[in-house]
């Protein structure tokens, strides 16, 4: 007996079987293999995919709203808000800055995955490379499992898997992960080596969050920030005054 559950019946379950096993079952079984939180709600999402009636199960978004853009612009330090495919829908100025080369949708280059495995010289942005690499997979396994049918997310994990080695072995791993927070160590090629300290801020749609990146305050990094900032703001300005608004002149 495994947490009161059968053997046979545990059997079935990992088999796919047409069972309609209770919340409470799932999370005995849960128990008694010592899973983690974010295991404990992957395990639940995986066995709801299985015996649910067929339905698209696609991740739909609405656009964000100005506010919330207004709200990410007023940031003084870098930050993006990602979904949980890892698209990129919005990042400030010193964001872009800060993650060179991760744009905002609709860019191609607009989703975190494949910005962090496949550009060669995100490799070396990442002091903890391999750890910020693994974490990505994690969330994406997490993201598989609640959106079982959703063919971008399964188009993108494929594309991963054929193209990066890492991605492949680490992916058959079966670990999930939640958001990623915490000190991370980068090495910008304008201001060198920075420490920041990352939170993760879930929207009120459940499937966005704000990431910040934010220096300890009066450090070597906070100071090398606010230069990246002011060097960021330089290259828009000289941007925009080499593209300016074309007007359209009006004779009475």
């Amino acid at each position: 007996m495994l947490a009161g559950v059968s053997l046979d019946y545990y059997a079935r379950l990992e088999q796919g079987r047409h069972l309609q096993p209770s919340d409470q079952v799932l999370d005995a079984i849960a128990r008694a293999l010592r899973l983690a939180e974010v295991e404990r709600l992957y395990f639940h999402n995986l066995v709801r995919s299985i015996v649910a009636a067929p339905e698209p199960g696609d991740l739909r978004l609405a656009p964000l709203d100005a506010g919330m853009r207004l709200m990410l612009d007023s940031l003084e330090i870098p930050a993006m808000i990602i979904d949980s495919r890892g698209d990129v829908h919005a990042t400030n100025r010193v964001g872009r800055a800060l993650l060179v080369g991760l744009e905002p949708m609709p860019s191609a280059a607009a989703n975190h995955p494949p910005w962090l495995f496949l550009r060669p010289s995100t490799r070396d942005r990442f002091t903890d490379w391999e750890m910020n690499a693994r974490i990505s997979v994690g969330v994406l396994r997490e993201a598989a499992g609640r959106y079982p049918r959703d063919k971008q997310l399964h188009a993108l994990i494929g594309e991963l898997s054929v193209a990066s080695p890492e991605f492949r072995s680490w992916w058959a791993e079966h670990e999930v992960d939640a958001r990623c927070r915490g000190p991370k160590r980068l090495h910008h090629p304008v201001v060198g080596e920075l420490t920041m300290q990352v939170e993760a801020l879930r929207l009120q749609d459940g499937e966005r969050w704000i990431y910040a990146y934010a220096p300890e305050p009066g450090s070597r990094s906070a100071a090398a920030i606010r230069l990246l900032a002011t060097c960021a703001a330089t290259q828009d300005a000289e941007e925009a005054s080499d593209h300016p608004r074309v007007t359209r002149s009006v004779q009475h």
